[in-house]
């Protein structure tokens, strides 16, 4: 099963020359590559799966998406 999580978008370097970003996950931050999503801006919100951006999401889907996967973790007795 895959798994893409939404993220916050709060910069943009070019390392090794890639298009990377940092992305806050709810307080994580990871690095991951931009090279999918040329349009990604920041503070937009992005959708995130193993290091890649998937692409852009609008306020509204990211919340949702948000919401979705904290009451799965909490099903599954993680923590959200």
């Amino acid at each position: 099963m895959c798994l893409a999580v939404p993220g916050r978008l709060t910069a943009i370097v070019i390392e090794g020359g890639l298009r990377m970003g940092t992305v806050d996950f709810g307080g994580v931050r990871r690095s991951v590559c931009l090279e999918g999503v040329p349009e990604a801006r920041v503070d937009d919100w992005l959708l995130v799966h193993v290091g890649f951006a998937l692409r852009v999401l609008d306020p509204a889907s990211a919340s949702l998406a948000g919401q979705v996967l904290a009451g799965r973790l909490e099903e599954e007795g993680g923590t959200a």
